[in-house]
């Protein structure tokens, strides 16, 4: 458990089209085996140590002649910034997916002093 103090929680939330394969025959639509789409994401203002993020489908367009198989991480989560990691595999066949996110953790304050 992250431990804040109340006053500096910060909490920033978006949305992204992580990719939309099926306009241009891309590997996530046409492709087979293991496949992978990542997109950096940075925040407004960086948090003052890395905050803890969320990331869930808000929007998955799927070929229902295939298995669905996904999975979707966060990954290298930072004070600035985070990757967002989709991947499938097999047969899968994703025609686009859109990723809502959402980090919460502590920002600086002015008084903060940097001792190094």
């Amino acid at each position: 458990m992250k431990r804040m103090d109340g006053n500096t929680v910060g909490v920033e939330s978006g949305e992204t089209l992580l990719f939309s394969d099926f306009e241009d025959g891309g590997d996530m639509w046409s492709g087979t085996g293991e496949r992978e789409r990542r997109q950096r994401i940075i925040f407004s203002t960086p948090f003052k140590s890395p905050p803890t993020v969320q990331a869930s489908l808000a929007l998955w367009d799927v070929d229902a002649a295939t298995v669905m198989r996904g999975d979707l991480i966060s990954e290298n989560i930072a004070e600035e910034g985070f990757d967002l990691v989709f991947k499938t595999w097999g047969d899968t066949r994703f025609a686009r997916a859109r990723v809502a996110w959402l980090a919460i953790g502590p920002l600086p304050r002015e008084d903060d002093w940097d001792l190094y």
